[in-house]
C-alpha cells in the first residue's frame, strides 16, 4: 500500500516526544501545544511523537487522546511525520484510536495488550487484527516500563505482519539491540526509545530515535545527534555529557515532570502534569534552575533561559 511505504521512508532521524501542557487543574492547553509542536518544527527536527508515555495518554480519556491527534495533525500538516501513540488498556480503545491516526495520515503506535500472562502467539494475533485499521502502518512499541517486555524473536514475528513499518525499542539491552539492530534491518524502522542512552543504538544500526528531554533541551539533543548522523561520534559524545547533571535529576524526580519544570523555566509551555503525577517540588526547583544555568553558560547547546 503506497500510504504505508511513504510512512515507512518518512520515519527515520530525531523525533521529539511532545509534552502534553495541562493547567494545574488538569485542563488541555491546546494552544501551548501546538507551540511545542512548532518550536520543533522550526529548529529542524525530523519528526514528532505525540500523546505517548511522556505524552501522559494514560491519563486522559480515549476522547481527549483524539482530540490531541487531531489537533496536533491539523498544525503539522504533512510537513514532518507524526507518531501518534494509540496503546491502551482496552483493545477496543486501541482499534479506534489507531484507524483515527491513520487517516489523519499519522502512524499510530501500539503496545502489547496489559493483559497477564498473554502468550506470544496471543500477542501475534492481536497485531494482527490491529494492522489492518491503519491507512499508514502501524509501530510496533515494546514499552517495558508500561507492559510487556517483547523479546527479539517475538519482535521478529511481529514485523513480519503485514502493515508492521517501525518498531519503538524500550529495551536497551545491549544483546536486544544488537539483534534488534541487525535483524530488522531493511524490514520496519527502528527507534530507540530512550535519548539518555542512544548514541549505541543509532551507531549499532538504529534509524532514529524519540527524545522525551528535548521538550527542554531541543537544541542541544538536536545538535547531539546531527554529530552523531554526520559520522562525529566524539562530538556527539560530548555534547551529549553536557547534560548529564539534568540526566541525573530527571531520573531522581522522574520524567515528564522534570520536563515540564525546565520547559517552564525556559518561557516554553511545560504546563503541569496531570494526576497521579505531581509537578516536580518547590525545594528541586533551585536545583533545576542551577543546572539550568550552568547549561545556558556554555555556548555549545544554544540554551537560554526566560528573562
Amino acid at each position: 500500500m503506497k500510504d504505508r511505504q511513504e510512512a515507512q521512508a518518512r520515519l527515520k532521524g530525531i523525533f521529539n516526544i511532545t509534552m502534553t501542557p495541562f493547567t494545574r487543574e488538569g485542563v488541555l492547553d491546546k494552544a501551548g501545544l501546538a507551540r511545542n509542536v512548532e518550536r520543533v518544527i522550526a529548529l529542524g527536527y525530523d519528526g514528532v511523537l505525540i500523546g505517548g508515555t511522556y505524552g501522559e495518554f494514560p491519563t486522559m480519556t480515549v476522547a481527549e487522546r483524539a482530540e490531541v491527534f487531531t489537533h496536533v495533525m491539523d498544525v503539522i500538516g504533512d510537513r514532518i511525520p507524526a507518531m501518534l501513540c494509540s496503546a491502551g488498556s482496552d483493545p477496543r480503545d486501541v482499534y479506534e484510536l489507531t484507524k483515527l491516526a491513520g487517516d489523519l495520515g499519522g502512524v499510530p503506535m501500539v503496545t502489547a495488550p496489559y493483559v497477564s500472562e498473554i502468550t506470544d502467539d496471543q500477542i501475534v494475533d492481536f497485531f494482527r487484527d490491529v494492522a489492518p485499521l491503519s491507512k499508514t502502518g502501524i509501530i510496533i512499541y515494546n514499552a517495558p516500563g508500561i507492559g510487556i517486555t517483547l523479546s527479539p524473536a517475538l519482535i521478529s514475528r511481529l514485523a513480519d505482519i503485514d502493515g508492521m513499518v517501525g518498531l519503538k525499542q524500550g529495551d536497551l539491552n545491549p544483546t536486544a539491540i544488537d539483534r534488534i539492530a541487525n535483524d530488522l534491518r531493511g524490514r520496519v524502522r527502528t527507534f530507540c526509545a530512550s535519548d539518555l542512552a542512544f548514541l549505541g543504538p543509532v551507531m549499532a544500526g538504529f534509524d532514529g530515535f524519540s527524545t522525551t528531554n528535548s521538550g527542554a533541551l531541543p537544541e542541544l539533543i538536536l545538535a547531539t545527534y546531527r554529530k552523531l548522523e554526520a559520522g562525529d561520534a566524539s562530538t556527539a559524545r560530548d555534547l551529549h555529557a553536557l547534560w548529564y547533571d539534568y540526566r541525573a535529576l530527571a531520573r531522581a524526580h522522574g520524567q515528564p515532570q522534570l520536563v515540564k519544570a525546565a520547559m517552564n523555566l525556559r518561557g516554553f509551555d511545560g504546563g503541569s502534569v496531570r494526576l497521579p503525577l505531581r509537578d516536580i517540588p518547590a525545594a528541586v526547583q533551585p536545583k533545576l534552575r542551577a543546572v539550568m544555568e550552568k547549561l545556558a553558560a556554555d555556548s555549545r547547546t544554544g540554551l537560554k533561559l526566560a528573562a
